[in-house]
């Protein structure tokens, strides 16, 4: 309901009990809102609040109608994007409930039909709720952005810098200026929304060490978020040499583009908070809302600003006080940055629509693939970016090994990929490429022979036994032991040199040379056929 409320343009959506679908005659009901449970044996309004995402709100009014008892509920519309109930967003069909998601041109006229929440005007806020030292920081990152308009912001006034800097509508405060240039206590005119951003430290095993919350004015609170976070020195290889150099985990550049892409994005309907969560090897950021443009890889290849944005009147105030990048090439950036540095790329972790978590590494995880970037400057992203999951074991498809292998990137049958070879020889870290890629089939089914000839008959446990350490690293228990498998497979049914004298829970082999090795069977060595 609130779903084609918002479709329809109206300013409510109507659920009555008590009267007849057809006839639309007066029936009356027992149905008792307050009273009645939902699944779980929750109470209604609780059952709701849980399921609804966003809420949009709503409100019930029982009461007498010719005579007979009438429930009314009267429910709000969709507010700039569609309502789901849990993870599910529906829209009527003449008299049907059907999912929204068979209907995308629906869907995208509600996400079209988004009201600005940061150019809504605070009525109870004034010029006083501002931050006198981030209105200063605001008009050097303006001058900053527009040199050529210098002598004029020197000239203007403070309320008529906001205006021409679009942080407030015609010297009203916006919610977008009380987040930007707010002081700290100015945050409580923005309720129900929540204004903060959380940076937390923690140790290896994931505990708690410190942490620090941070309010408005947001324009100053990057720089402190940032001297939070210990950015330590690290001995990594840099470019074109393989002597390794002192560096910081991380560029600042990154995480301040990081950082503010959550401010401009963050769905504050939501009432949710920003984190900055730091680890030993890396920074993890999130804001709630879903990620508008669906996939990442889309924002890079398109290189583009956005279509949709979810907070427009807050992005463009961030862009004119030099904090975002008006051209939408700020996250392509932050891949290229990481890339010059050798570093891995981010990771945006979508699997929630209602969250966005970006995971910056700080360590070079594999130097083979560093070593790469260092030799192949000619590398496009694209390629470096499937290159980055092959080093991080992630899955890629058919079409993308094919790319990769075409290029001589990776070696490796698909999915188990490793950096190819000749990068592996430059690091001086063969062993640790075998290790990963493994040795040819010919090598193993050798080994096994050569086992069974010295020791036969050998069990399986005996092969197992001697195999698992030397096959790729890259591969889990499961496949190490189906390749086994397939070994004994080929050297028993293909070529025929060896044979199993055992049975299936006595299983024993050696080689096929006709000659029966079976053990004696002894009250030591017996077992049940």
């Amino acid at each position: 309901m609130a779903n084609s409320a918002c479709l329809l343009g109206k300013h409510r959506a109507y659920l009555v009990f008590g009267i007849k679908d057809e006839t639309h005659a007066v029936a009356g009901t027992t149905f008792d809102p307050v009273a009645e449970k939902g699944i779980g044996n929750q109470l209604l309004p609780i059952f709701l609040s849980q399921g609804l995402q966003p809420n949009s709100g709503y409100e019930f009014y029982p009461f007498n109608y010719q005579g007979k008892r009438v429930v009314l509920f009267e429910i709000n519309p969709a507010f700039g994007r569609p309502v789901k109930f849990k993870g599910v967003a529906y829209i009527r069909e003449g008299t049907s409930k059907t999912q929204l998601s068979k209907h995308p041109e629906k869907e995208r006229q509600i996400w079209s039909r988004h009201v600005d929440w940061s150019a809504q005007v605070s009525e109870r806020a004034t010029l006083a709720d501002l931050d006198e030292v981030a209105i200063a920081k605001a008009r050097k990152e303006f001058k900053a952005k527009y040199p050529r308009q210098t002598e004029d912001v020197d000239c203007w006034d403070g309320i008529t810098f906001l205006n021409k800097a679009k942080i407030t509508i015609q010297g009203r405060i916006t919610n977008a200026a009380l987040l930007l240039l707010g002081k700290p206590e100015s945050s409580t005119l923005l309720n129900p929304a929540v204004a903060k951003i959380s940076w937390l430290l923690k140790n290896e095993r994931n505990g708690d060490l410190d942490y620090e919350h941070f309010g408005p004015p947001f324009l100053l609170a990057g720089e402190r978020v940032l001297g939070r976070i210990r950015n330590l020195t690290v001995r990594e290889l840099p470019g074109g040499t393989l002597f390794p150099v002192e560096m910081t985990q991380y560029d600042p550049w990154v995480i301040r583009e990081a950082l503010h892409n959550c401010v401009a994005h963050q769905d504050y309907g939501l009432r949710g908070r920003i984190q900055v969560v730091e680890t030993p090897d890396a920074l993890l950021l999130t804001n709630v809302g879903s990620f508008l443009p669906g996939k990442v890889e889309t924002v890079i290849h398109q290189d583009a600003p956005l279509e949709i944005y979810r907070n427009p009147f807050l992005a463009e105030a961030m862009v004119n006080l030099n904090l975002i990048d008006t051209q939408g090439g700020g996250i392509k950036k932050m891949f290229q940055k990481q890339r010059n540095r050798f570093f891995p790329m981010p990771d945006y972790d979508l699997s929630n629509p209602e969250r966005v978590a970006v995971r910056i590494g700080g360590r070079i995880l594999d130097r083979r693939y560093a070593q790469l970037l260092m030799n192949r400057m000619d590398l496009s992203l694209e390629a470096i970016i499937l290159l980055d999951r092959v080093q991080k074991r992630q899955p890629i498809t058919r079409d993308e090994h094919q790319t990769l292998k075409r290029d001589g990137l990776v070696e490796g049958r698909f999915p188990n990929l490793v950096v190819a070879a000749q990068i592996a020889a430059i690091t001086g870290e063969k062993a640790k490429h075998i290790r990963d890629k493994g040795f040819n089939n010919e090598y193993y089914r050798d080994l096994i022979v050569k086992i069974i000839r010295e020791m036969q008959p050998v069990s399986r446990e005996d092969i197992d036994q001697a195999l698992l350490n030397k096959l790729p690293e890259i591969l889990t228990q499961e496949q190490k032991l189906e390749k086994i498998h397939n070994l004994l497979t080929v050297l028993s049914r293909k070529e025929q040199k060896i044979r199993n004298i055992g049975g299936r829970r006595y299983s024993r082999w050696v080689l096929n040379d006709g000659v029966n090795r079976e053990p004696k069977k002894t009250k030591e060595n017996q077992r049940p056929e």
